[in-house]
């Protein structure tokens, strides 16, 4: 259950305010269909996220236990001060509008997610619980679809009333807590 909550809860913390969650919010303002939207996130989610954990298991071989551990934390720390960055958004989807809300969804998460900070915890998650590869995945994919449904829901609206500021300094926090957990047990 450890990797299980551990993914779960990283990338949902990472998920805030990130690219992709700016992106969930403009598709629902453009396209107004949530269930296709939902969908296709969850879908280009699992596609991408059992990819980096398929990664992380490869690395696992060649990497020390210990400096898995390590690295893992270090991402931790590294997310925590990435936080305080805020993400923007480029208007990637312009060209893609004319596909529908699922196909559009699904090609803009999945490439937006490459080398995004949620898949690098994806990979690494799944080099530290190698044994528990498809509970990284599940972790991970339920996290990205906790912190992206309620945007696709609320839309704008709710969007606009957050204090981002705030938020992101929280999300820094807790990563900073997750850092250290992790290099105590």
């Amino acid at each position: 259950m450890e990797a299980l909550t551990t993914s779960t809860l990283a990338v949902a913390i990472a998920e805030i305010g990130d690219k992709t969650q700016l992106l969930a919010l403009l598709l629902s303002c453009r396209f107004r269909k949530p269930l296709p939207i939902i969908t296709a996130i969850l879908l280009a989610t699992l596609l991408n996220h059992g990819l980096a954990a398929w990664l992380g298991v490869w690395l696992q071989h060649w990497l020390d236990p210990l400096w898995l551990r390590y690295l893992l934390a270090a991402s931790f720390f590294a997310m925590a001060i990435w936080m305080l960055i805020p993400d923007k958004l480029d208007d990637e989807s312009s060209g893609f509008r004319r596909y529908g809300p699922f196909l559009t969804t699904f090609v803009l998460f999945f490439i937006a997610e490459m080398g995004d900070k949620t898949q690098l915890a994806t990979v690494l998650l799944a080099a530290r619980f190698v044994e528990e590869f498809w509970w990284v995945v599940l972790g991970t994919t339920l996290g990205m679809m906790a912190a992206n449904v309620p945007v696709v829901l609320l839309g704008k609206k709710g969007a606009e009333r957050l204090p981002m500021a705030w938020v992101h300094g929280a999300s820094a926090l807790l990563f900073l807590t997750l850092g250290v957990t992790t290099l105590w047990w």
